[in-house]
């Protein structure tokens, strides 16, 4: 019991880590004054991808997974932390945001791209055998949520915690990718 417990927490603290990106990003998004029904909309396509992209990096560590046998466990955690790093690193680039379509194909490319990230994560994990169904529903869920605080919170707070965020979850990414190496 105790084991599956620490096991759902630390999935979903890496979903809370994968997810603020989408967060931090639609804090931005939030200040362009989207209306209810479009945030509901952008986050559940997002959820989508979080749901997606780690099934397919899942299914793909898995097979690799059979063919590096016991490196798994490292690689899995050196993944991670590289992930966690390029997270907390790239929040210190200051580059002009472009403003971000919220319908049709701009969407898309919008919800791959803050979705990317939990692809990687996903490759990581099935090198690790994890719990599929319940990473899936943890990843999609929470960064689904995340989507929705954070364009609310945009709404209100006009862009105050954006770096932080993506500091955060690339931190949390850093440590349980230490977590799993040591």
């Amino acid at each position: 019991m105790e084991k599956a417990l620490g096991e759902f927490l630390s999935l979903f603290f890496m979903a809370i880590a994968v997810g603020m990106d989408a967060f931090s990003v639609s804090l931005g998004l939030g200040m362009q004054m989207i209306r209810l029904k479009r945030i509901a909309i952008i986050g559940i396509v997002i959820g989508m991808f979080h749901f997606l992209l780690p099934f397919l990096g899942i299914v793909l560590g898995t097979l690799i997974s059979a063919r590096i046998g016991e490196w798994t466990m490292l690689t899995g955690g050196l993944i991670l932390f590289g992930i966690g790093a390029h997270m907390v690193f790239s929040a210190f680039n200051h580059k002009a945001v472009k403003v971000i379509q919220t319908t049709g194909f701009g969407l898309i490319l919008f919800a791959l791209s803050v979705s990317i990230d939990s692809f990687s994560v996903g490759l990581s994990l099935g090198l690790s055998n994890v719990k599929t169904v319940l990473t899936l529903i943890l990843f999609g869920a929470t960064s689904m949520m995340l989507t929705w605080a954070g364009m609310i919170i945009g709404r209100k707070v006009h862009g105050f915690l954006g770096a932080y965020s993506e500091i955060l979850g690339g931190s949390i990414l850093c440590g349980l990718g230490l977590y799993i190496i040591f």
